[in-house]
C-alpha cells in the first residue's frame, strides 16, 4: 500500500529535534522525500542519516533571507519541485515581564518565529504556484491566547496564524494550502527550557493544568501535520488546528 506521501517532496524547518524530527520520521515512512533545515548542524545530519535516501541535510539560519531563498531552491533542484513545506522552525525567547524583557531577545525570538515563517512563504509559494501543495506552520496555544511573561513568544505565535491567513486567501488560487498546527505543551526541549526559565520544579505546574492531564507527545503533533500534509485534507486551508490536550477549551 502506498503511503500518505508517497512521491511527496517536502521541506521542514526546525527538523533537528521535537516536533520537527517527529514529522521528519512521519513522513519518510510516509513515502515523503524530504529537505531537513536547522541550525543544529549534528543533530540534523544524524537525522538525514538515520532516514537515509529519504531526506537531505540542508543547515541553515531560516532567518536569513539568502539561507531562506537558498533552501527553498535547493528543494526545486534536488527534489525536482516541492509539494509540502513544514515551517516548524521556533524559540521560545525569556520569560519577564514586559517592562524587563529585551529588545534584543524580542528581536530574536520575531526573527526566528515570524520572519523565517514570512521568508519560507514568500520564497516557497512561487514554486508551488504550477502544481499546487500544502503548507503548515506551526503556532501554539500561545496563538489563540495569552500568558504572562512571554511576551515575545505570545506575539510571534499570533502573529503566523495572521500569515497564514493571508497566505491561505493568495494561494487559495493556486490550489496552494496553508494551516497552522496548533500545539502545546508538548514533551519537548523547549517545554522543559521554558519551565526551567520559570523556576518550575516538576512537570505538574504545567500538564496538570492540562485537561487531559500530561504532555502531549512530538509524534502526536506530526500525525496532526501529515493530515495537512496530505492529500486527505484536500478542502482545508486557512485552518487553525489544535493539538493541545484540550488548553484551547480552559485550564482545570
Amino acid at each position: 500500500m502506498a503511503g500518505r506521501l508517497e512521491g511527496k517532496r517536502a521541506v521542514i524547518t526546525g527538523a533537528a529535534r521535537g516536533i520537527g524530527a517527529a514529522a521528519a520520521r512521519r513522513f519518510a515512512a510516509e513515502g515523503a522525500r524530504i529537505i531537513l533545515v536547522d541550525l543544529l548542524a549534528e543533530p540534523l545530519a544524524a537525522l538525514a542519516a538515520e532516514l537515509g535516501d529519504s531526506a537531505i541535510a540542508c543547515p541553515a539560519d531560516v532567518s536569513d533571507e539568502a539561507a531562506a531563498k537558498g533552501y527553498i531552491a535547493q528543494a526545486a533542484e534536488q527534489l525536482g519541485g516541492l509539494d509540502v513545506l513544514l515551517l516548524n522552525a521556533g524559540i521560545e525567547g525569556d520569560v519577564a515581564p514586559l517592562k524587563d524583557y529585551s529588545v534584543e531577545t524580542f528581536d530574536r525570538v520575531m526573527a526566528v518565529n515570524v520572519r523565517a515563517v514570512w521568508l519560507g512563504l514568500k520564497f516557497a509559494m512561487p514554486k508551488m504556484e504550477a502544481a499546487g501543495g500544502s503548507i503548515v506552520v506551526t503556532s501554539s496555544t500561545s496563538g489563540i491566547r495569552a500568558t504572562r511573561n512571554i511576551s515575545a513568544y505570545t506575539a510571534s505565535k499570533h502573529a503566523v496564524i495572521g500569515l497564514m491567513r493571508t497566505a491561505a486567501l493568495e494561494g487559495a488560487e493556486h490550489n496552494i494550502r496553508v494551516n497552522t498546527v496548533n500545539p502545546s505543551p508538548i514533551d519537548t526541549d523547549m517545554i522543559h527550557s521554558l519551565q526551567q526559565k520559570r523556576g518550575d520544579r516538576s512537570n505538574a505546574s504545567m500538564s496538570m493544568g492540562t485537561p487531559l492531564q500530561r504532555y502531549g507527545e512530538p509524534e502526536e503533533v506530526a500525525a496532526m501535520m501529515l493530515f495537512l500534509a496530505s492529500d486527505e485534507s484536500s478542502f482545508c486551508t486557512g485552518g487553525v488546528y489544535m493539538v493541545d490536550g484540550g488548553v484551547s477549551a480552559g485550564r482545570i
